[in-house]
């Protein structure tokens, strides 16, 4: 190789570890160990050799197979299947074996073919050993050629072919297969085999399936038509030659973009989580004031129909006492009542005055009670829809995800935190009083004793609206009272009346006015109450927010810079 192309491909290899260190960083920070450890070990690794990586079933020849490539017995043939001992052979002037940890042996040796690749030879992936399947799999994303092993007499075993899934759909490995242990079959059934593990990877998506039949024994004997002689062809003109560092790059970038396509499939999956979530969100506002104009409509009408019915009695009351103090009237009233025939002034102002209160507080109490009743409902409607829709939130992003598995716990946290607070806050009286609307009604606390929660908005709004109107109008009663105690036959009518008059739109203002605030404030009240349950999930939506948006950008400048290094290396390869 020139020392220019070496130089090359330092010089990438540097750029693609600065943008793996990237996706490490990036790995650490959604907090998944497991794509960390892996994005760490494809880093550690970016200076080794192309790794072929053995891979298949105890007793399917992978040893052997290795033996057999290298000319040289490097693996022992038959192991204990219980060891966990991963075996990485590379080149080394001498022969030496090195002890990483207790599942990791590095062998070194002076074999040529070394000097350009790696090989792994893995524990079994059916065996009794819980640990060896884990540990093929740690390996398997840093390699760059899975060699599948299969007995010859036997390619069909579902757990090597499951594995198979894992390496290729998992990870999109380049995969070659090949079919051990070939001297103990008959030429016929050994056909039907590689036809069948080809059908079997085309099938699961492998194109045009590269499929090697052979024999290790054959080829240690030197026996002819061991079928070795293919795969050392597909070696050579396919990966040794000068080809394997550039290879090895290409293949790590890929791995590279597979581990950001997670991260970003996650972050999809969370962005539509958190979209669901933002439209549950204005749901609930879009409820709230839906609900809360109802409600003031509710009021509107029930002050409407309180101030009908207060002017057409006080107009009644006004053309009566037009009338009775007019000048004949008055006259004969007053010689009337001399010789106790009729009711003197005093007595017949009196009379006006009682009719009047009669007429206000029964208009009053029919109007009050069916237009409390309609407040009331509607308010519980508010909170009874609000719960409904807290139970029926969406759920996107599982539990149960590869990746963003914690961010679903926090948010399922969060959801039933909210159900737990919001039906807790549903059955709690204090919730619904609204002690700061009605600071002046203390009085009417002990008569709640009886209720619960939610029910008893209809108790309070009775009793509060109730107070209010009679406090309004009963001041007015009492003023009109006043007045009509110091009419005399003297007075001049347009003077009662006028005074009349100023009592009566005084108290209509202060009727209209009071009884609409109060009650819309305390509609306003509950309102921002119920509001307030949603801080926690709120805060969780502002998060998720910064930190999709945060991990979206860099994502995309991480795969951006990974594409660009892939399209730099696909010309140099062409």
């Amino acid at each position: 190789m020139s020392s220019i192309l070496n130089q090359k491909i330092i010089e990438n290899r540097l750029r693609i570890g600065e943008i793996i260190k990237d996706l490490h960083q990036m790995t650490i920070d959604i907090g998944n160990d497991e794509l960390a450890d892996t994005v760490s070990d494809l880093r550690n690794r970016i200076h080794e050799p192309f790794m072929f990586v053995i891979a298949g079933e105890v007793k399917a020849g992978k040893s052997s197979f290795i033996n057999a490539l290298l000319e040289k017995e490097v693996c022992k043939v038959g192991p204990d299947p219980t060891t966990d001992t991963i075996q990485q052979i590379l080149y080394g002037e001498e022969e030496s074996t090195i002890v990483v940890n207790e599942h990791l042996k590095k062998i070194l040796l002076p074999v040529e073919i070394l000097k350009e690749i790696a090989i792994v030879d893995t524990p079994g992936t059916n065996t009794i050993s819980d640990h060896h399947q884990e540990i093929t799999e740690r390996f398997i994303p840093g390699s760059d050629l899975i060699v599948f092993v299969f007995e010859a007499k036997n390619p069909y075993r579902q757990s090597a072919w499951d594995f198979f899934d894992y390496i290729h759909g998992d990870w999109r490995k380049k995969i070659i297969f090949v079919l051990q242990q070939k001297d103990l079959m008959n030429d016929d059934d050994l056909k039907i085999n590689i036809e069948g593990v080809r059908k079997y990877a085309v099938k699961k998506g492998i194109e045009q399936p590269n499929v090697f039949a052979l024999s290790a024994k054959m080829e240690l004997e030197n026996t002819p038509d061991s079928g070795f002689l293919p795969v050392r062809d597909y070696i050579t003109q396919n990966i040794t030659g000068g080809k394997a560092p550039i290879l090895k790059l290409s293949n790590n970038i890929q791995t590279s973009r597979n581990v950001g396509e997670r991260i970003h499939k996650g972050l999809q999956m969370r962005s539509a989580q958190l979209e669901a979530d933002q439209r549950f969100r204005n749901d609930i506002h879009q409820t709230l004031n839906e609900q809360e104009l109802r409600s003031n409509n509710q009021i509107d009408i029930l002050v409407e129909n309180l101030i009908a019915a207060y002017d057409r009695i006080t107009s009644e009351t006004r053309e009566e006492l037009k009338n009775g103090l007019g000048f004949f009237s008055l006259v004969r009233r007053t010689f009337s009542s001399i010789f106790g025939k009729k009711t003197s002034l005093e007595q017949w102002l009196a009379d006006l005055s009682t009719r009047m209160e009669t007429d206000l507080n029964d208009a009053m109490h029919e109007k009050l009670q069916s237009g409390v009743s309609d407040i009331a409902d509607s308010i519980q409607q508010m909170a009874k829809m609000i719960d409904l829709k807290i139970r029926n939130s969406e759920t996107i992003l599982k539990n149960n995800h590869e990746i963003f598995g914690d961010i679903a716990d926090r948010r399922s946290n969060v959801m039933r935190d909210l159900q737990e607070q919001f039906s807790k806050f549903m059955n709690k009286t204090e919730n619904f009083i609204g002690s700061e609307v009605f600071k002046s009604e203390n009085s009417t606390t002990p008569n709640l004793a009886a209720g619960g929660g939610l029910a008893v908005v209809g108790v309070i709004l009775a009793t509060v609206a109730q107070g209010m109107v009679f406090d309004i109008t009963g001041g007015i009663l009492t003023t009109v009272g006043f007045l009509f105690a110091g009419a005399t036959a003297r007075m001049r009518r347009n003077k009662v009346i006028e005074e009349y008059n100023s009592e009566v739109n005084g108290g209509r203002l202060k009727l209209e006015s009071e009884v609409s605030d109060k009650l819309k404030a305390y509609v306003g009240d509950i309102k921002e109450k119920i509001d307030a349950n949603f801080d926690d999930f709120d805060v969780m939506l502002n998060m998720e927010n910064k930190q999709i948006s945060t991990l979206t950008e860099k994502y995309e400048s991480i795969d951006k810079s990974l594409g660009e290094m892939q399209q730099e290396l696909e010309e140099a390869i062409g």
